[in-house]
């Protein structure tokens, strides 16, 4: 593989080599990637992540009245961990310029009763200095006038996970009524949360503080951490089936994570515009365009495969340590850990299964 170049303003990042490039607009979020000629779609990125997922906080309270959620993949609670500034800018200038942009895990906003990180507008501020826009998932609890004016000026998108509708509702109003044009809901859709998942569709449509909503992203139940119990159990296809075509009933605008690829290709097989449609599903990026890093720094394939020893897929009991690596792609982008990943990753989306380890 040739070596790149990439070039940047304030508005684009533009990545050129023979045989992988995109563009990246920063205002808007738009991006194109594609290979040698316009029609080929590389299967990963040599030079390094295009989205970093950096995790700067495990405090979580989650929602007065509700608590923490009982399927929480990383089983954060309100004695969780913060990355300070310092260890963030360790891991910031340790990455390749192949990241356009972070999204950040906060647990806690730093204005909660219970504490967040108190370094979190630093962190922002700090990416926005650099070039790379700070995307960020919050709940709706504690998204003041002052909390959604920070979020609009150094954000570039940000999702709000519905627990409390009320409580989320009011906040997407607040950021949007701000100008901000990626606000999306986060849900987490299983057989519990199928009903209610239908409600928020519905509310798109009626409920005024969503008028201008980007779109509802809707993410699969991953056995990981609190999802491992019984209490909540997965979507049936025929189930995905029934909400994809509830979806496209009530016209909603819609999104699914990657990890619900493969479900979301077989519920459209028979849509008149499949092929359109599909040009738009991304399976797993994991170490192919995309890497997860905790609070300490370490990184791993994704979010959920952090202290998992994935068969023929690598060790990710401890992670790897972009905090304190001198060289990213030789330590980790290229470390054999990852390239057995990327491996599985690669050779398991290609026959139509969303995820190398778990059964989504």
């Amino acid at each position: 593989m040739s070596e790149c170049v990439i070039k940047e303003n304030k508005q684009l990042k533009v990545l050129r080599s023979e045989e992988y490039n995109y563009n990246f607009d920063k205002n808007t979020g738009y991006f194109a990637r594609w290979g040698k000629e316009e029609k080929d779609d590389p299967t990963f990125s040599p030079f390094g992540p295009e989205i970093a997922d950096i995790e700067i906080s495990t405090v979580c309270s989650g929602v007065t009245g509700i608590g923490v959620c009982k399927f929480c993949y990383k089983s954060n609670t309100p004695k969780g961990d913060n990355m300070s500034l310092d260890t963030f800018k360790k891991v910031f200038h340790n990455l390749p310029r192949t990241v356009t942009q972070i999204a950040f895990g906060i647990g806690n906003l730093p204005n909660h009763k219970h504490g967040g990180n108190p370094d979190m507008w630093a962190i922002f501020d700090y990416c926005n200095e650099h070039g790379v826009k700070p995307n960020v998932t919050v709940n709706g609890e504690g998204v003041d006038d002052a909390i959604a004016d920070r979020l609009a000026s150094t954000c570039g998108g940000v999702a709000v996970s519905v627990y409390d509708k009320d409580v989320s509702y009011n906040a997407i109003k607040k950021l949007t009524d701000r100008g901000m044009k990626n606000v999306n809901i986060h849900f987490m859709i299983c057989e519990q949360t199928f009903e209610t998942a239908k409600e928020v569709i519905l509310d798109i449509k009626s409920d005024k503080r969503l008028e201008k909503l980007h779109a509802l992203v809707l993410l699969s139940l991953k056995p990981h951490g609190r999802g491992k119990n019984t209490y909540y159990t997965r979507l049936s296809q025929e189930r995905f089936n029934e909400l994809v075509e509830f979806v496209m009933l009530n016209k909603a605008p819609i999104g699914f994570d990657s990890c619900s690829a493969a479900k979301f290709a077989r519920a459209i097989l028979n849509h008149p515009n499949r092929e359109v449609i599909m040009q738009m599903v991304e399976p797993c990026e994991s170490t192919k365009f995309s890497m997860y890093i905790n609070t300490d720094g370490r990184y791993f394939p994704c979010s959920f495969m952090e202290g998992e020893n994935v068969e023929n897929g690598g060790d990710w009991t401890q992670g790897l340590d972009v905090a304190n690596t001198s060289n990213f792609m030789s330590d980790i982008w290229n470390h054999p850990d990852t390239l057995t990943f990327r491996d599985k990753c690669i050779g398991c989306t290609s026959h139509g299964v969303s995820c190398p380890h778990y059964e989504i």
